[in-house]
């Protein structure tokens, strides 16, 4: 068998295809029209999204755990997770009759847990602990030492590696055409790991693009560093792809598969998200929109070309939807929240809508406490726009009427407080 340098044996992978048919489903690989004829380029999508659990994770933790001993399971197992990987340990845990016991912060959501126990039924405990992963995943480790159980790490293990891989044979044995792209979203790596094994093995010619969010590129800063290196702040809401390091293994395996890295703005995958919904009735966690939101990058060296693209998983709160959508108008240009100082007089605001607002022009956010004893008011306003060309006049009209007082958009700490 063809194997690449510091990498896992390709049969490793192919006996990992066997045992996984056990749990996980052969997810379909499906060309998809609207994004073939946006960037003028066959674009399929592999939907991991369609397991059971709902992203790929499922594969990892089963691999690993049917290749376990029983004197390795006698004492269970733990693992730490507020997500996915929680998700597919809980199942695997029910069909192969393992005590579990799952780490999850106790801030997690209800949603989530509730997964977790449907899934893992009677043989998984559930314990909130901490407020962060950090803090439950240091938990979980102490549990581990005291119980003599076994860890199972949510990616930087061979046999998690191995069954993450096994995407990549599916990948080969369903598409007939030669793949020329090959998008895989990477947090901790090991998916790409696992998948880019395969694929350098069996499709060397594919260039193979790992996809981060902007706000957490822990894989592109060591890969371009030539060094596995921690993050020291990560912005954590693609949750199922913001580590802030990769793990030691994944890390020397990706930097030999993974031919580039890309980083897309978190703004840009919620527009992915809200695109995937109403185009296609496609519903994605923000990790599941990652690769497809980094096709613009490619345009228009992908015109003509096959791309595959990894639709990871779709583990989403409907509870985010408000959230998702303000980060895309953000991100596109079309929201914008100042602080107005309006006179206090009788008339102001309507001079306001009349005079100041373009015809088109919504506000959709206002905060306003009357003062007597001061001049002037300050509101907090929010205002959607149909053309983010339209944002420039706005401010000069705020401006020649006095109604301008700061624009928000670009101090983080005061937007969060909205938004």
């Amino acid at each position: 068998m063809k194997t690449i340098k510091n990498d896992i044996p390709l049969a490793n992978i192919q006996r990992a295809a066997g045992y996984i048919k056990e749990v996980a489903s052969l997810t379909p690989l499906l060309p998809n029209h609207n994004y073939s004829e946006k960037y003028e380029a066959n674009i399929w999508l592999k939907r991991e999204d369609l397991q059971l659990v709902r992203s790929y994770k499922i594969r990892g933790a089963y691999n690993k755990m049917r290749s376990l001993s029983k004197h390795e399971l006698q004492n269970g197992i733990v693992c730490a997770s507020a997500g996915n990987h929680a998700q597919g340990v809980a199942l695997s845990c029910q069909r192969l009759n393992v005590r579990g016991v799952i780490f999850m912060p106790s801030t997690t959501p209800s949603q989530k847990v509730l997964q977790v126990r449907m899934f893992g039924k009677e043989f998984v405990e559930i314990r909130l602990e901490g407020d962060t992963f950090d803090q439950s995943n240091e938990s979980a480790r102490q549990y581990c030492v005291s119980k003599k159980a076994t860890f199972i790490h949510p990616f930087d293990d061979e046999k998690v590696i191995e069954g993450q891989g096994t995407i990549g044979l599916e990948l080969i044995d369903q598409i007939k055409v030669p793949i020329d792209y090959l998008l895989l979203p990477v947090g901790g790596g090991g998916l790409a790991a696992g998948v880019g094994t395969v694929i350098k093995a069996l499709s060397p010619t594919t260039r193979i693009i790992g996809v981060e969010p902007a706000g957490a590129p822990s894989m592109k800063t060591s890969l371009e560093l030539g060094a596995n290196v921690p993050l020291h702040h990560i912005e954590k809401f693609v949750d199922g792809a913001a580590v802030q390091q990769v793990g030691k293994l994944t890390f020397d395996i990706c930097k030999n598969v993974i031919d580039e890295m890309f980083t897309v703005h978190e703004g840009k995958i919620c527009e992915t998200m809200l695109e995937l919904y109403n185009k296609d009735a496609i519903v994605v966690e923000p990790a599941g929109a990652l690769t497809l939101s980094a096709l613009d990058q490619l345009a228009p060296e992908i015109v003509g070309k096959n791309v595959v693209c990894l639709i990871s998983g779709s583990n989403n709160d409907i509870t985010r939807m408000e959230e998702i959508k303000e980060r895309a108008l953000l991100y596109r240009g079309l929201k914008h929240y100042f602080v107005v100082r309006f006179p206090q007089r009788a008339g102001a605001l309507k001079e306001f809508v009349a005079e100041v607002l373009g015809s088109t022009d919504d506000i959709t956010h206002f905060g306003y406490t009357k003062k007597n004893s001061r001049e002037t008011g300050t509101a907090v306003v929010g205002i959607e726009l149909k053309d983010k060309r339209d944002l420039m006049p706005l401010m000069t009209r705020m401006r020649e009427k006095h109604f301008f007082g700061e624009y928000l958009n670009n101090k983080s700490d005061l937007l969060n407080l909205i938004v």
